[in-house]
């Protein structure tokens, strides 16, 4: 699963601590999840998507495995 969440943080002027804090968790977490390496749970990503007031659709990028 892709996500934009890097590009939303610089907008937003936001660290990766700073929002790992947001949404409770430690910054290697939210560096995992943006480098794609760790997909969040559905509740953390709805979490991430708050962060940013957005729907999690825009935040993250369902890829399904045939679409490849």
């Amino acid at each position: 699963m892709k996500n934009h969440i890097r590009t939303l943080r610089n907008e937003h002027g936001m660290t990766q601590e700073q929002l790992g804090e947001i949404v409770g968790v430690s910054r290697q977490s939210v560096i995992a999840i943006e480098t794609m390496k760790y997909n969040p749970s559905l509740e953390l990503a709805y979490k991430i998507a708050k962060a940013f007031n957005m729907q999690i659709e825009e935040v993250f990028v369902f890829e399904d495995k045939e679409e490849k």
